[in-house]
């Protein structure tokens, strides 16, 4: 038995509950899979999944590539071990696609369509897959820059959160009622989402970008974003943290972090950190 939720939580859990067993095939015996990235969206998910079908009904699947940390792909394994759930890895291909390469405003939605189209091809028929479903929230779902969401609906994925009405709010919020590790882990886009658009992604610059987030976070700064600019590293950090960012002695250690993953120069936008900043004033130009 599962320890029972607070009245707010509960309504919530029991809409994505709904939600699963509506979609999932009348009197199926086959699974569901997850597309698990370790994040609160998808790791509340996987736990309400496995809390609504059962353990042996839910595969988490986790898309490994160069775009993927390995801080990331280690914590993702972690949680899904403390929900409970199965997990396999699939290697995806996403840097093969020119139009990945060439990093429009777009490029997400090459990478959610090689993952759907891995899951697919290579993880459905081998663990019984009937159908899968991936993180998007509510409040994901009416954002512009949100390119991935296109690719789901191609490969007819599920989005439960979402058609649930479950916004980003309510996901932090029923993820700490259910007890979930990464409930307070702050949002960690994909590696290639610090490439300039129209600037190529390759390995090197996201080994660059990796390397440089991995000596931050040893330095306290939990969450942050380097952007790639060339030669230069824009370091975005929370608002509360850019004045600590400047006492001699970080500042030193952050520049020193920045020159170690290969670059020239590093600078701490006073901006803070910016969702979308790359893609949102493209994405808005063209809506106009």
């Amino acid at each position: 038995m599962h320890a029972p939720l607070p009245p707010g939580p509960a309504a919530s859990a029991d809409a994505v509950a709904r939600q699963l067993r509506g979609r999932m095939p009348l009197g199926s015996v086959g699974r569901l899979g997850v597309a698990f990235s370790g994040g609160v969206d998808s790791g509340l998910l996987l736990a309400l999944a496995v809390r609504a079908l059962g353990a042996d009904r839910v595969l988490a699947v986790i898309g490994v590539s160069p775009s993927l940390a390995r801080d990331e792909l280690h914590g993702a394994r972690d949680v899904a071990a403390a929900i409970g759930a199965p997990v396999v890895e699939v290697a995806t291909h996403e840097g093969d696609h020119p139009m990945y390469r060439a990093n429009g405003p777009d490029r997400c939605f090459f990478c959610k369509d090689e993952l759907f189209t891995r899951i697919s091809d290579e993880v459905a028929g081998a663990h019984g897959l009937v159908a899968v479903a991936y993180g998007e929230n509510a409040d994901d779902a009416r954002r512009p820059d949100r390119p991935g969401a296109r690719a789901a609906t191609n490969h007819d994925v599920l989005r439960p959160l979402a058609d649930a009405g479950l916004t980003k709010a309510d996901v932090r919020a029923l993820a700490r009622a259910l007890g979930l590790p990464n409930a307070e882990k702050p949002a960690a886009p994909c590696l290639a989402s610090r490439i300039p658009h129209f600037s190529e992604v390759d390995p090197a610059k996201l080994a660059q970008v990796e390397a440089a987030e991995r000596g931050l976070r040893a330095l306290g700064f939990v969450d942050c974003r380097v952007r790639h600019h060339g030669d230069v590293a824009r370091v975005e950090l929370p608002d509360r943290e850019l004045a600590r960012a400047m006492e001699p002695e970080l500042r030193s250690a952050i520049h020193g972090v920045g020159l170690e993953a290969g670059f020239r120069f590093v600078a701490v936008d006073v901006a803070g950190i910016q969702s979308g900043a790359f893609t949102l004033p493209l994405v808005r130009l063209g809506d106009g």
